[in-house]
């Protein structure tokens, strides 16, 4: 049974006798978010949504990498866990949640390259993280709960597994990545972006966090490449060939995630929409003129 906002507060022995005020926070996609108030301290309460295992969650690894992560100084802190219920209490970030349109603004893909320079310097996470395997993990999921999935998705695979084929020929050494790196994933405090939400987190190869972002961030070509200069030096092609087909294996990585989640999620919000949505702009990619030269310079 899933643990209410008010039996998590009656267990954190700091809070006891001290003024508290409680406020829902909108927009999670897999959690519900509270912001608590202890005698006017802020904090962010995160309650894991339910059948969170279906789409390959690891409470554990989660916990271990937000520590790392607010380590490297791109986190929060974590203030309290309640391991039997997976609940984190975690830092309130003062600062602007950001957007798709915030995160266009002019010199954004460089403070976002400089921020995941920093997590990926930072203590090593737990487990590694391969979208690759997630994919036949979230397939498996979709047979056994028969979870519908776009028309011809297997079609795909072909195409998926010459993705991980030209990689395998020049592999970059894996680095703590977020891997999920929606623009509200972003906290803008005026000097930094700082980075939540560890769901995902794992050692991976940074192409892929960086065409993650660029994908979430709806990026144009300008943006991609200053991203890849920001954080390699210069806008290398093999480095942007990466980026790109990693912005593919984003898009048919969650998409299979959205399709189990209008599967089982109590959130309301349109998740078979979005897997259609990343399906068509994945496979538009894949279709595309371009996909052959990504696959050479890789």
């Amino acid at each position: 049974m899933t643990i209410t906002i008010e039996q998590i507060v009656n267990r954190i022995s700091d809070w006891q006798g001290k003024s508290i005020a409680v406020h829902p926070l909108s927009g999670g996609l897999t959690n519900t978010n509270y912001r608590v108030e202890v005698d006017s301290v802020p904090y962010v309460v995160r309650i894991p949504g339910a059948n969170t295992d279906l789409l390959a969650v690891d409470r554990t690894n989660e916990y271990h990498n937000t520590r790392a992560a607010a380590q490297a100084g791109v986190g929060p802190t974590i203030a309290h866990y309640l391991s039997d219920a997976n609940v984190m209490v975690l830092e309130f970030i003062h600062g602007q949640t950001m957007s798709i349109p915030t995160l266009k603004e002019p010199g954004m893909p460089t403070r976002i390259a400089e921020s995941l320079k920093k997590l990926h310097a930072g203590p090593r996470f737990l487990h590694d993280f391969n979208m690759f395997r997630l994919i036949e993990f979230y397939l498996k999921v979709a047979d056994e709960h028969e979870v519908r999935i776009p028309d011809r998705f297997r079609d795909y695979m072909a195409a998926v597994s010459r993705i991980e084929t030209a990689f395998a020929h020049h592999p970059l050494p894996a680095v703590p990545c977020h891997n999920d790196l929606l623009a509200e994933n972003y906290i803008d405090d005026g000097e930094r972006l700082w980075i939540v939400d560890y769901e995902y987190s794992g050692n991976n190869d940074p192409t892929f966090e960086l065409g993650n972002t660029c994908q979430e961030q709806q990026y144009d070509e300008a943006r991609i490449v200053e991203m890849c200069a920001a954080y390699f030096g210069e806008p290398y092609p093999d480095k942007l060939a990466r980026m790109k087909l990693n912005m593919i294996m984003s898009d048919v990585g969650w998409t299979l995630w959205a399709a189990i989640q209008a599967n089982i999620s109590t959130i309301d919000f349109d998740f078979w929409g979005w897997a259609v949505e990343r399906w068509g702009r994945a496979t538009a990619k894949m279709d595309g003129s371009d996909f052959e030269g990504w696959l050479e310079a890789v």
